[in-house]
């Protein structure tokens, strides 16, 4: 153990429990830092002031820690719970920031005789069912309307004791005379025949839709064998509108039941995580999770994050579960299994969940480049100084592209991009003094050498970022003039060819798909 650390720290650290647990990191103004969840207290926990650490934030944040507070409880299950109520009612400085300002509508089945169906924004502790919640208040509607249509339920808040009902305190109102609710207030619809109803429903929103069908079935051969034909009609009918909208629904191969499925994309600051819940081939939720980073975490620790929240969020209990790549979790679901799909169906619905995170990510940078354009600018430049693995961010871009006519009069154009967009006032066009004939490499070493030789003569902006219209011959023919003027190294130089996709680095080839 380094002795950079106060005496406090390191005894702490030699008296922690090796049990599960959450800890609690405090700079000197008692302000919380960061809480973290842990199988083994004494392990994690002295890992932070032992191994040297990758990131400038992780450095500087275990400087800051003063004191340490530890909470133990009896399972690692209990101890990601704890984690992730205290990260949402403390908001700890350096924790991963889920952004989420809205508040979703659930489904509740209300905890009384004869239940209501509705839609609602407050979870109360009154022993009601609560489903979701729903990220489409779209898709809500339309099961809240699915569910109308198929069975009539009271929408009245009268308390429907069988005392009450006896003393006859209620008459049937209009929804009765329209057909969309029974009258169970004045005995037109018993108890058992309306939770029928209700437990199809419960199903339906769990996206078993199969189960409410085979009853349905059922129940419309006994109404036909006691020549009830009306009732067998309706019943009929019913089952239509179910296997429509299980039709309409079912995107994946049914076989795909009850299945977890999360992907993920992230650039330097942000990482965005897509989940879908499928049952029965349907999916039956969907959300993306934008996550804020704060330690330069990696796509690893934002996934677990992810799954984490999202399973405690919708109390999901799926025995599957679908990522991007083989988890090595410190916590993992030990009750679920993972599979990292690579072909058919099971493949074809992680590509549909990449393509939702996709979706919402262009969504989030339009937006941002809407509200926050300096910001949009800068995280576009450090990506590209991430992915491009520069020193510096490419705020100056210089392009070439060469280009004939009938193989003479060879010319050069130069694109220039400042701060990622167009500079339309510094594009240059050059005529080819010295090549003769369609010479394409001898023709970038000339243009190279001009424009860089009269840069640095005239000390004009240098760029960040030279990019070369082709592949390895035309990048090697730059490269030649750029050590003639002795600037290789001192900025970064790539080859773009186009036909396959390649990105070409001195020396180094990157394949980009």
């Amino acid at each position: 153990m380094s002795n950079d650390f106060s005496e406090h720290i390191q005894s702490i650290l030699k008296t922690l429990p090796e049990t599960p647990g959450v800890y609690r990191y405090y700079d000197l103004d008692n302000n919380l830092l960061y809480v973290g969840k842990a199988k083994n207290l004494k392990k994690r926990v002295t890992s932070y002031f032992t191994k040297e650490h990758d990131t400038y934030r992780l450095r500087i944040m275990v400087k800051k820690i003063v004191d340490i507070k530890t909470i133990k409880v009896d399972t690692e299950m209990d101890a990601l719970i704890l984690e992730n109520n205290l990260i949402k009612s403390l908001t700890p400085k350096y924790n991963i920031m889920l952004r989420d300002d809205k508040t979703y509508p659930w489904i509740v089945i209300k905890n009384e005789r004869f239940p209501r169906v509705f839609q609602t924004r407050q979870l109360k502790k009154d022993g009601s069912e609560y489903y979701g919640p729903y990220p489409s208040v779209t898709t809500m509607y339309i099961l809240l309307d699915l569910i109308k249509q198929l069975y009539p339920l009271r929408t009245c808040n009268l308390d429907l004791s069988q005392e009450n009902i006896d003393k006859k305190k209620y008459t049937a109102c209009l929804e009765f005379q329209i057909g969309k609710c029974k009258a169970p207030c004045v005995s037109k619809q018993n108890e058992e025949d309306y939770n029928r109803g209700i437990n199809h429903i419960r199903e339906i929103i769990k996206g078993d839709i199969n189960f409410a069908i085979r009853d349905l079935k059922k129940i419309m051969l006994e109404q036909a064998e006691k020549l009830e034909f009306e009732q067998a009609a309706s019943t009929k009918k019913k089952i239509e509108l179910l296997e429509k909208y299980q039709s309409k629904s079912t995107i994946v191969h049914p076989s795909i039941t009850d299945t977890d499925v999360f992907a993920i994309l992230s650039d330097e600051k942000v990482a965005y995580i897509n989940y879908f819940k499928v049952m029965n081939g349907t999916i039956i939720q969907a959300q993306t999770l934008e996550l804020k980073k704060k330690l330069d975490e990696t796509d690893e620790e934002m996934l677990v994050f992810a799954i984490n929240e999202i399973r405690i969020r919708y109390n999901s209990s799926s025995k599957e579960i679908f990522v991007p790549f083989e988890p090595e979790f410190e916590f993992v679901f030990t009750d679920a299994k993972y599979v990292v799909p690579k072909i058919g169906d099971k493949k074809h619905l992680m590509d549909l969940c990449f393509k939702n995170a996709e979706s919402y990510k262009r969504e989030r940078e339009k937006q941002l480049a809407i509200i926050d354009p300096e910001r949009h600018t800068d995280r576009i430049m450090q990506q590209m100084m991430k992915d491009l693995r520069m020193k510096e961010e490419p705020r100056r871009i210089e392009g070439f592209d060469n280009s004939n006519i009938q193989g003479d009069y060879a010319v050069s154009a130069m694109p220039v991009f400042i701060d990622g967009k167009p500079a339309k006032k510094e594009y240059r066009h050059y005529n080819v003094k010295t090549v003769v004939g369609p010479d394409d490499f001898a023709t970038m070493e000339e243009v190279i050498f001009r424009r860089y030789s009269r840069v640095i003569e005239e000390g004009l902006p240098m760029p960040q970022l030279i990019v070369i219209d082709g592949g390895k011959g035309q990048l090697g023919a730059a490269i030649i003039s750029l050590r003639k003027l002795n600037l290789m190294g001192k900025v970064t130089v790539i080859g773009i060819a186009k036909r396959l996709e390649e990105i070409y680095f001195p020396a180094i080839q990157f394949l980009y798909i």
